[in-house]
């Protein structure tokens, strides 16, 4: 069965770090496109960090280069997103996301989606 299991969402003070988890099953993350993406309250979905599968290049938004890095784990088999300096507007829903797309990775379109996991950055 292919999916991503994801874990790690809590909540932080601003300013603080945190690290959220993908355990992918089924597929390799380490041959695929794969990606974070997040929806703040009151605004659109947003692709906060890819990878691409075949030219491994990276993309972060403008709104947490810096502060946050994307990663795979071949090992463990899991996409990782480490969160620092997080600020309130890093709040929402965040979910990962995988396939064997050779195309750019900045797409919303994803055939493998964890379930979600809530990052809430509060004082």
């Amino acid at each position: 069965q292919l999916q991503l299991v994801e874990s790690g969402g809590d909540l932080v003070q601003p300013g603080g770090s945190l690290r959220v988890s993908c355990a992918a099953s089924g597929f390799m993350v380490d041959y695929s496109a794969v990606a974070w993406l997040r929806r703040a309250p009151g605004k659109e979905r947003e692709v906060v960090a890819c990878m691409g599968a075949s030219t491994r290049a990276t993309y972060y938004a403008d709104s947490v280069k810096g502060r946050f890095t994307i990663s795979r784990d071949s090992a463990k088999n899991m996409l990782l997103l480490q969160m620092n300096n997080l600020l309130p507007e890093d709040t929402g829903a965040y979910w990962c996301a995988a396939d064997h797309s050779r195309g750019p990775c900045l797409r919303y379109e994803y055939e493998y989606w964890g379930q979600e996991t809530q990052v809430t950055v509060s004082s």
